[in-house]
């Protein structure tokens, strides 16, 4: 059994510098939506091409995490936070001299490698100073509450900039200059370690032999579904709601910034809410709500898309990184950095092709209502999977054997 109390040094000044990590890269990444009109008329695109500020960020993070998630159970998690950081404000730094459309989408492809580099370490980490498979699950959701907070602060900013008359560039500026901090904080923090007998047996087999991994595939099987309802609000419900004309009209131009503060408040009710119930529970619970939400809208239209979309955030705040954090730690904590990246491959694939779907359903019928139609399927399917693992729970057994393995107190 390990004692996480030995190897943590300092959990708390860790778990700080984890939280403002997520908010940093989140302040860009949830942004690209707000930049987008701005990249189409400076550049003359079309949607699709402009599109690739999203592609773009979201490829890189997945080549990142399936590719290079080994490295934080390799070189240990302190070396790859260190590493991922700098090249991410390496990237956002670069930012400030572009001037082509081509070099924008490199440079979000780099810091999207960058951010599957430092979010594996970060994500492997976390296991290293929880204290049992439950503290694991509640510090995710506080992860990424403040992931939440990033995703409306960014916005927040690149509005600021484009009131006073300044370009959007200058919030990679602004991230890059946090990033340095970040970099400051992480090399001043002693790192638990990794013990060497497990870092040598770690290469990039390691993490493609997750592919295999029933648990693995099944818990990013269930991201996936949620990733793919989560992006219909943030990528469509602006289109769904552009033409609505009824008593809540101002409500509707609030919807998404709305949908991210429920998020956000959600993701830390949430770890209130894990410390309660069981997350079999709170998982199927959010998950059957979510799908009220989506059914409302679809069989009652604009007039109550506008209030039961938005509303959907605060059951949604929860369910991804639960999920994450029941999925990684079904694994050894030595090969939290290799599930990581796999469950993280999963999340971007979903998060570029969910929305693209829909794009082309909506599309093909003239309304983007037919896109949400198939956003209330994969909701359905998700509230299923929640159901099936409320009831059997097939990875019981497998997170009772690691918490008796890898954490000093009993969930």
């Amino acid at each position: 059994m390990t004692s996480t109390a030995q190897v943590a040094q300092d959990p708390r000044r860790i778990r700080i510098l984890t939280y403002l990590m997520f908010m940093m890269f989140a302040m860009t990444t949830d942004s690209v939506g707000v930049i987008i009109p701005h990249v189409i008329k400076t550049f003359e695109l079309g949607m699709a091409a402009a599109g690739s500020f999203h592609y773009a960020s979201m490829t890189g993070i997945a080549l990142g995490g399936v590719g290079l998630g080994f490295l934080a159970d390799r070189l240990g998690r302190k070396a790859t936070i260190v590493i991922g950081l700098v090249a991410f404000a390496v990237t956002a730094f670069l930012f400030a001299v572009g001037q082509t459309f081509g070099f924008f989408v490199g440079l979000l492809l780099i810091s999207g490698l960058a951010i599957g580099v430092f979010k594996t370490g970060a994500l492997a980490l976390i296991g290293d100073i929880s204290t049992s498979t439950r503290a694991h699950t509640a510090t995710m959701n506080m992860v990424e509450g403040f992931f939440g907070l990033g995703a409306i602060i960014g916005p927040a900013i690149v509005a600021a900039l484009l009131a006073k008359g300044a370009s959007w560039k200058w919030l990679y500026v602004i991230a890059g200059a946090l990033c340095v901090l970040l970099i400051i904080a992480a090399m001043t923090v002693r790192y638990p370690e990794v013990p060497r007998a497990a870092q040598e047996k770690t290469d990039p087999r390691a993490t493609l032999a997750m592919f295999g991994n029933p648990y693995a595939l099944g818990f990013s099987l269930a991201i996936m579904l949620y990733v793919g309802v989560e992006t219909a609000i943030y990528v469509w419900m602006p289109t769904l709601l552009a033409g609505y004309k009824g008593p809540a009209v101002a409500l509707a131009a609030y919807a998404l910034s709305i949908f991210f503060v429920l998020r956000a408040a959600g993701r830390f009710l949430g770890a209130w809410l894990l410390s309660r119930l069981a997350w079999t529970q709170v998982v199927a619970l959010c998950s059957v709500a979510i799908l009220a939400c989506f059914g409302a809208a679809l069989a009652g239209g604009r007039e109550v898309a506008v209030i039961s979309l938005p509303f959907s955030g605060l059951f949604m705040s929860v369910l991804y990184p639960t999920l994450n954090s029941k999925g990684i730690s079904c694994f050894p904590k030595a090969q939290h950095g290799s599930v990581s990246g796999v469950i993280l491959f999963f999340t971007c694939v979903s998060a570029v092709v969910s929305p693209w779907m829909m794009g082309l359903v909506s599309d093909h019928f003239g309304d983007a209502s037919y896109g949400f139609g198939l956003a209330t399927v994969l909701a359905a399917a998700l509230a299923l999977l929640a159901a099936f693992n409320l009831v059997a729970d097939p990875s019981r057994h497998k997170l009772l054997a690691r918490q008796e393995a890898d954490y000093v107190v009993a969930d």
